[in-house]
């Protein structure tokens, strides 16, 4: 038994890291190594966040659509994560009227 669980742990080891690529609002790629993703199952509207802190990018998956908010504060980003309701902060807060404000440029 322990060697089964030992061999499975090396084969774990040995497996090859591969970073996930997203497409991005249609139009862009984007390696997600940079970025601590969690699903998110709480809320009817946010399903995936991905947040890159020394880039302070956020990444935000609704209805399968990834969209990108750029200079997004860590505070803000902690904010939506611990909020009561999720979709409600990201709708007023990060996507709604102050949307323009984390729009990433080109």
């Amino acid at each position: 038994m322990v060697r089964a669980a030992a061999a499975i742990f090396m084969h774990l080891l040995a497996a090859p890291v591969v970073s996930e690529t997203i497409d991005v609002g249609g139009h862009s790629s984007v390696d997600l190594n940079t970025f601590e993703c969690r699903d998110i199952t709480r809320s009817s509207i946010v399903q995936r966040v991905c947040y890159d802190r020394a880039g302070r990018h956020l990444i935000v998956a609704v209805k399968g659509a990834y969209d990108q908010y750029c200079d997004l504060p860590a505070e803000t980003f902690d904010a939506l994560m611990g909020a009561p309701s999720m979709g409600q902060f990201f709708n007023r807060n990060i996507r709604g009227a102050s949307g323009a404000r984390f729009a990433c440029r080109d």
